[in-house]
């Protein structure tokens, strides 16, 4: 499981990661901002065909690879304080301009591409964790007893209103119209004057953030990515927890009304991650499909760059300045656009890691962090 120095299976969990938050977000490019289409609020009765296969990817996908994301985000930035310790580096200064990255790059990205960019989010949740995560395991542990259950509480609380409430996700009939025929130059403008309100979900998860981030330290240091015994037992318990619990819970996507919305993606999700991790961990040692793992640990390695590289795709081919597919393609056709985009991002991570050691993005980070650190 390690290659050169690195734990091939993390890179693989983060190439596995990235490809998937494409299946989320490309509804939303091909549905031009319509949240409705990766929500059940509209749906009364059971699932037409063409919903039912977008419902199985999003049930799939949808919160599980971005929590999966953040756990990794997580076992990265432990590592690299494990790596500051050995070299005597102070902590948190190494990673601060790491953070303060993210965000700058989030908010360009979240301007000219995207507005549920997770860039800034993990960018503002990096600052928070890294003073957490010299206190100790027990301190760890404490915060994340406290910010779990005040998180879990909120959604509980949503999810009882919910149930008792008549709610609606509201009309996006405007902003519609504007990925469908305003220019690219219009469709900024929209995002810069709406920062707030297209944020409050990036604001809205960062407790949520916290916690699998530090969830993501704690694994690392239990050992759970080790292919000793001990860590082949850990996963084997995550195995579990994920099929036993997360995957039943999970399966509440599949009641129409929206009423689960919120609480499968923001508290069930991350269940079915550690799932995951154990089922992707045991099909690394046990099916010997060296291109297939290879492939994935090229994307890992290159997490950013592929991130930003399959939301520039996805707008070029959905929105109205690009090919103006938003809107017009069914279930079917976004599923066959989901293997070509991550197709593409696996042919052009492989050729650029042979020339090169990071991606352009991963290239553009290290040059400038150490720039900063350096004055």
């Amino acid at each position: 499981m390690e290659s050169k120095g690195r734990i091939r299976l993390l890179d693989i969990l983060r190439g596995i990661a990235v490809l998937g938050t494409l299946g989320t977000n490309i509804w939303i490019f091909g549905h031009l901002g319509d949240l409705t289409y990766i929500t059940t609020f509209n749906y009364s009765g059971w699932w037409e065909t063409e919903d039912l296969f977008r419902m199985i990817v999003l049930f799939l996908v949808n919160g599980k690879l971005l929590g999966l994301l953040t756990i990794m985000f997580g076992v990265g930035m432990e590592l690299k304080y494990q790596q500051a310790i050995r070299q005597g580096k102070a902590w948190p200064r190494v990673y601060i301009w790491t953070a303060i990255f993210l965000i700058i790059e989030g908010f360009i990205h979240y301007t000219l591409v995207m507005e549920y960019d997770i860039l800034m989010s993990y960018g503002v949740t990096a600052i928070f964790v890294v003073f957490i995560i010299k206190r100790g395991e027990r301190f760890i542990k404490r915060i994340m007893i406290i910010i779990g259950s005040v998180h879990a509480a909120v959604i509980l609380f949503l999810l009882a209103v919910g149930l008792l409430a008549n709610i609606s996700v509201g009309s996006f009939g405007d902003v519609v119209s504007l990925y469908h025929g305003g220019s690219w130059l219009e469709q900024v403008q929209y995002r810069l004057s709406n920062f707030l309100p297209l944020r409050i979900e990036a604001i809205f998860i960062i407790p949520m953030n916290i916690f699998l981030f530090l969830l993501g330290v704690l694994l690392m240091r239990s050992g759970v990515f080790s292919p000793d015994e001990d860590g082949k037992r850990q996963r084997n318990k995550l195995f579990k927890l994920g099929i036993f619990l997360g995957l039943p819970l999970n399966m509440l996507i599949f009641i129409p009304g929206g009423a689960f919305d919120l609480p499968v993606r923001y508290l069930f999700a991350p269940l079915l991650s550690l799932g995951y991790i154990s089922f992707i961990s045991i099909m690394v040692e046990y099916c010997k499909w060296e291109w297939l793992w290879r492939s994935l640990e090229n994307v890992g390695k290159m997490s950013l760059s592929c991130y930003l590289m399959q939301n520039i795709i996805s707008s070029i081919i959905f929105y109205g300045w690009g090919l103006a597919l938003g809107g017009k393609a069914g279930s079917l056709t976004i599923i066959m656009l989901i293997l070509i985009i991550s197709l593409l991002q696996i042919l052009f991570a492989a050729i650029w890691l042979r020339t090169f050691r990071a991606g352009p993005m991963e290239f553009i980070r290290q040059r400038t962090v150490k720039a900063l650190i350096s004055h």
